[in-house]
């Protein structure tokens, strides 16, 4: 019998020799966080990595919603939703979620990771299909690993590879087809007028995960349905709290009656601790922002269009972004870490992605916009990432 550990002391995945150059771009320790800024070993940063849109985390009213649910209830509720962890904050809060997503309820669940799990994995059954496309999040390929069903997977954004794969999923006792609304590395929109329109044609449910559209596409914010103005013709809709909600924890929203299936069948919910008191009282107020103040998310899209017309006139490759979510795709490993490097040590913050986060070939560094960055902020970015592209030969 070999030793379970040894896949342990045997890995290493170039994290020792990233190291040793200088260039091991993971887990860097951030000391303050204050909105588009952050402080990295004492060192004030520009953050370019986060996925706080709004810009809330940092805005008075969800900090004061915190600050007294954590005096009123204290710092957790030391159980599972199922059993004694179930708040009025809990209820208040799937209660408005479900309002402004359209639809009869919602559930809410600690992380938004685990909300995919407990809502896909209960549903797709040994007889039943279930089809992603290719680029869906982890917590979706994860969830799909944990039900009982058939998986199949269609072309990125392809509607007729969609289309191919529903044919053959027809003996299917159900079929639920699941995408992103927005995709999370690449920052390009599904084309869910289409994809919609194939899954009631033959007869499947659609569910959408909408962590990075919600409060951001839309006129009011209320994501990518209301994008493409098909609220009434998704079946599930999900979203995080841990992009524009400034918070930390997901939900499902849907029909009351499939809500109650998933509620009582799904155990990342029955055995998971519920959400902080602190945590739900901040999604709270960061949604009666987003429905109050919609300057925001005007300020939002004058960044977004700002940065990807500077990166784009500089000639980087940012891919088919379409959202605050702008790429830079360098397509290998080394010189990926190493332009996150420069970038860094002047003061840039960014994200650096390789596979298995993206395709072989498709490596990138990940920038994301706030409302909150300023227009001196952003045309630091541009000088440095200029600057730094062209002595490294990423541009000319």
């Amino acid at each position: 019998m070999g030793d379970i550990f040894d896949k342990c002391y045997a890995f290493d995945g170039g994290i020792n020799a990233a190291k040793a150059a200088g260039i091991y771009p993971y887990f860097k320790a951030i000391s303050k966080l204050n909105g588009p800024h952050c402080t990295v070993n004492g060192r004030k940063m520009i953050m370019l990595g986060s996925n706080n849109y709004l810009g809330l985390t940092t805005h008075p009213k969800v900090r004061e919603a915190a600050r007294r649910a954590l005096e009123w209830y204290g710092t957790s509720c030391s159980g599972s939703r199922f059993l004694n962890g179930t708040l009025d904050l809990h209820e208040q809060l799937e209660r408005e979620l479900a309002e402004f997503v359209g639809k009869p309820a919602a559930q809410v669940f600690s992380t938004g990771f685990t909300t995919n799990q407990g809502t896909i994995a209960p549903l797709v059954g040994r007889d039943d299909t279930v089809i992603i496309d290719r680029l869906v999040h982890a917590s979706i390929i994860d969830a799909v690993r944990l039900g009982f069903g058939k998986v199949r997977r269609f072309r990125h954004n392809d509607p007729e590879s969609l289309r191919r794969n529903l044919e053959v999923s027809q003996e299917s006792r159900g079929v639920l087809v699941v995408v992103d609304g927005v995709y999370s590395m690449d920052g390009d929109i599904a084309p869910l007028r289409e994809i919609v329109a194939l899954c009631k044609e033959y007869g499947a449910r659609i569910m959408v995960d909408d962590a990075h559209g919600l409060g951001v596409l839309g006129k009011t914010g209320r994501g990518v349905l209301e994008h493409f103005d098909v609220t009434d013709q998704v079946d599930l809709v999900m979203g995080t709290f841990s992009k524009s909600f400034a918070s930390l924890g997901g939900f499902v929203a849907g029909d009351e009656q499939v809500i109650s299936y998933i509620k009582h069948n799904s155990r990342a919910l029955i055995f998971q601790a519920a959400m902080p008191p602190s945590a739900i009282a901040a999604v709270l107020a960061a949604l009666d922002v987003i429905r109050t103040e919609p300057e925001h998310r005007e300020r939002l899209w004058e960044n977004t269009r700002f940065l990807m017309d500077a990166f784009r006139t500089l000639g980087f490759d940012t891919g088919a972004s379409e959202t605050p979510i702008i790429p830079i795709i360098i397509g290998d490993d080394i010189p990926t870490a190493i332009f996150w490097k420069r970038l860094f040590d002047e003061g840039v913050f960014t994200n650096c992605v390789v596979a298995p986060g993206v395709p072989p070939g498709a490596q990138r560094l990940r920038t994301s916009l706030m409302a909150t960055h300023t227009r001196p902020d952003l045309e630091i970015v541009v000088e440095v990432c200029g600057r730094v592209g062209k002595e490294l030969g990423l541009i000319k």
